[in-house]
C-alpha cells in the first residue's frame, strides 16, 4: 500500500517595499545663496572695474580740449597716432618688465626652494623677512636705491673692481661707470620690488611637493639636477605661471621706478600715460595708451598660460 505525500506549501508572496520618499527640492531661497554670497563682489567688480573701463573706454574716442570741453566723435585714429608716436616707450616697457621678471625668477626660485625644504624651523622667519619690504612704503623703497647706486657708492665701486660695469656699457646698459639714469638701474628697482611677488607663489607651490618623490628618485639612482629638472620643476610649474604673471603684468605698467632711477631715454609707457593725464592733459590719448597696453598685455599673458599648459591656471 503506498502513500502520496502532500505537496510543499506554497512560499507566501513577497512584502511590497516601503514607498522611497520623494527628494525634497531645495527651496528658492536655498537655491539663490550661493548669488547672494556673490552679490558684493560682483557690485564691487562693477563699480569699480567695469564702469571706469567703459569710461575711459568712451574717453579714448574723444576729441576737443579741456577748456572747450571732450565729446565722443568715435575718432579710432587715436589708438594709431598714439601707438605711432609712442611705440619705443611700449616696446622699452616690455623688455624691462620681461628682464625684471627673467631675473626674479632666478633670484626667486632658489630662495623659494631653500624655504620650502630647507629652511626647517627658519621657515616662518625667511617667510617674514620676504613680505618685511611691503611694510616700506613703494615710494621710499624706490628712493632708497638711488643711494644704493649712487656713482660713488658701494655697490657702483663693487660693480666697477669686477668689471661688470664693462660689459653693462657695452651692452648699452649702462654709460660708462655710471648706473644710475640708466636702463640697469630701472631694472634693478623693477626687479627689488616686485621680487616677492615671484617668491611666494613658487614657495606656495613648492611647499605642496612631496618630499618623498626626491627620495624615490634618488632610490632610481637620479642625480640631484635630473631629479630637480624631472620632477621638482615640472611640479611648480603652477608656482612659476603665478609668480611671472604677477610680476611681469605690474611692472610692464610701472612708471614709478622710471620716473626716480631713470632718464628721459628710459622711460616706459606707464610715464608717457602719467604725463598725457596728470601734465598734458590730452586726456584721449592717455586713455588710449592705457587700452593697447592693456591690449597687448593680454595677448602675451593668454599666450603664455596656454603655453605652459598648467591645470591650476588654464
Amino acid at each position: 500500500m503506498t502513500t502520496t505525500e502532500a505537496p510543499p506549501a506554497a512560499a507566501p508572496p513577497p512584502s511590497p517595499a516601503p514607498p522611497v520618499p520623494a527628494a525634497r527640492k531645495p527651496s528658492a531661497r536655498r537655491r539663490l545663496v550661493p548669488y547672494w554670497l556673490l552679490l558684493p563682489g560682483i557690485l564691487w567688480l562693477l563699480v569699480f572695474f567695469a564702469l571706469p573701463l567703459v569710461y575711459q573706454a568712451s574717453t579714448s574716442v574723444q576729441t576737443g580740449s579741456l577748456e572747450e570741453g571732450f565729446t565722443v566723435t568715435w575718432h579710432i585714429q587715436t589708438y594709431g597716432d598714439a601707438l605711432q608716436e609712442y611705440y619705443p616707450q611700449f616696446i622699452r616697457s616690455l623688455l624691462y618688465a620681461g628682464t625684471a621678471t627673467v631675473l626674479c625668477l632666478l633670484l626667486g626660485y632658489p630662495l623659494a626652494y631653500l624655504i620650502a625644504f630647507k629652511a626647517g624651523r627658519w621657515r616662518n622667519l625667511l617667510l617674514v623677512l620676504v613680505i618685511a619690504p611691503f611694510f616700506t612704503s613703494f615710494l621710499i623703497r624706490t628712493l632708497a636705491w638711488k643711494t644704493i647706486l649712487a656713482d660713488d657708492g658701494t655697490a657702483v665701486s663693487l660693480l666697477n673692481s669686477l668689471h661688470i660695469l664693462d660689459v653693462t656699457s657695452w651692452l648699452g646698459w649702462t654709460e660708462g661707470s655710471r648706473v644710475l639714469a640708466t636702463p640697469m638701474a630701472v631694472v634693478c628697482g623693477l626687479t627689488y620690488n616686485f621680487l616677492p611677488f615671484m617668491i611666494l607663489p613658487l614657495y606656495t607651490s613648492l611647499e605642496r611637493v612631496d618630499g618623498r618623490l626626491h627620495e624615490a628618485a634618488g632610490d632610481l639612482y637620479a642625480r640631484p639636477l635630473t631629479t630637480f629638472r624631472k620632477v621638482t620643476f615640472p611640479l611648480s610649474m603652477p608656482g612659476v605661471v603665478s609668480g611671472t604673471l604677477l610680476t611681469f603684468i605690474p611692472a610692464s605698467g610701472d612708471y614709478v621706478n622710471a620716473e626716480l632711477l631713470g632718464s628721459t631715454d628710459t622711460k616706459m609707457v606707464g610715464s608717457v600715460i602719467q604725463t598725457q593725464f596728470l601734465r598734458v592733459l590730452d586726456y584721449p590719448t592717455a586713455a588710449a595708451l592705457s587700452f593697447i597696453l592693456m591690449a597687448i598685455v593680454l595677448v602675451m599673458v593668454t599666450f603664455y598660460i596656454r603655453r605652459a599648459g598648467t591645470e591650476d591656471l588654464v
